[in-house]
């Protein structure tokens, strides 16, 4: 799957196309929405850089590989990628599949510009290889459990699923709910079904319950449990990973999807450039576009300069040399990209943070909760 550069493009290019490798959730069990906004903002970048004269000259081309939230599948888009002559990588949603990406991409020795996923741990070693546009879990969570204590909220539960993204997760919270007097107890969504969660959460006596769940299952099925149990009206229902983010949600919960808090990596205002590519990118989803779309855009914002800076031809040792050089307006402000503590890779340190939710009175309208 290509995405070819535009005729006008093409016929102005003095030579063959500079590639891009894209990797995207575009099939189940990927959270596909998610990956159509992700690929919407890539190829829209893609395009402006065209229009603009491409790279020296030369077109930019994304080669979009589909990996489906499969680890294995990843790894292997990667080497195909690699063999295929791309100058770098980019994408990528599910933390759980970028560091299989990131891995890869770093014992082959290809530049990585992982749009979206969050997870600290996203390379095992620390990687000149790697970097990331996408806030560390640790940073975003964090300002997700001071939103909760600066609400009142003290006895929090958490409805997990087995995953290193999940645990990370709920670690996070646990360790910051804790230091200011809170406390997280887990109910595992494997044993007990969601009129059991409803019932753990009357014994527990929890203001919160969070979903560290997948979407739209089972998180579909606990919302409606909890809204639907008289017992829990008064409970505060959150989804830190972003799940009321897309349109998919509030289609399946109507009504019942709205005040559930997330995580938005977006500014509360956003500048010219913002607001250009927003709507050039709600054209081209036929919705408004989610901060993973802005994400994407980003990515060959930055991928773009790089290859600018070093040259058409550059080598991808020098691509991933130049991280540390990176000054590019995006667009929810300047990026730059460093070594933040304890962070394998480099980093955006860091992107706007948002807790955020859906109006009950208009579920199409987002309300901003808190910033951080």
């Amino acid at each position: 799957m290509n995405t070819p550069p535009s005729p006008s493009a093409a016929e102005r290019a003095g030579g063959p196309s500079v590639r891009l490798g894209a990797l995207v959730p575009l099939t189940r069990p990927g959270w596909v929405e998610a990956g159509r906004h992700l690929l919407a903002g890539l190829d829209l970048a893609v395009g402006e850089v065209n229009d603009a004269g491409g790279i020296g000259g030369r077109p930019l081309e994304l080669v979009v590989r589909d990996t489906a939230a499969d680890p294995e599948k990843a790894a292997a888009a990667v080497d195909e990628l690699a063999d295929l002559g791309v100058a770098a990588l980019a994408g990528e949603y599910h933390s759980v599949v970028a560091r299989a990406v990131a891995a890869r991409a770093d014992a082959l020795g290809v530049p990585f510009l992982c749009s979206s996923a969050v997870l600290d741990a996203l390379t095992e070693q620390p990687t000149e290889w790697v970097a990331r546009l996408a806030p560390a879990q640790s940073h975003g969570w964090r300002v997700y459990a001071d939103f909760l204590l600066g609400t009142g909220h003290r006895r929090i539960a958490v409805a997990t699923q087995p995953s290193v993204y999940w645990a990370s997760g709920t670690r996070i919270l646990r360790e910051r709910l804790a230091a200011r007097g809170g406390s997280l107890v887990e109910l595992d969504t494997g044993a007990l079904t969601p009129g059991a969660v409803c019932d753990e959460l009357v014994r527990q006596r929890a203001t919160a319950l969070l979903l560290l769940v997948g979407a739209p299952e089972p998180a579909v099925s606990i919302v409606e449990s909890v809204r639907r149990d008289r017992r829990l009206a008064g409970i505060l229902i959150g989804a830190p990973a972003g799940q009321p983010e897309f349109a998919e949600w509030s289609a399946r919960l109507g009504d019942d999807g709205a005040a559930v808090p997330f995580l938005r990596y977006l500014p509360e205002h956003v500048g010219p450039l913002g607001t250009r590519v927003g709507t050039a990118l709600r054209e081209r989803l036929g919705e408004a576009p989610s901060f993973v779309a802005f994400e994407g855009y980003d990515t060959v914002t930055v991928l773009a300069e790089l290859l600018r800076s070093e040259g058409a031809d550059a080598d991808r040792t020098k691509i991933a040399a130049a991280w540390p050089r990176v000054a590019v307006e995006g667009t929810r402000g300047p990026i730059r990209l460093s070594r933040a503590p304890g962070i394998g890779v480099w980093q955006w340190a860091w992107p706007p943070v948002q807790v955020v939710d859906r109006d009950p009175a208009d579920p199409a309208r987002f309300r901003v909760l808190h910033t951080g």
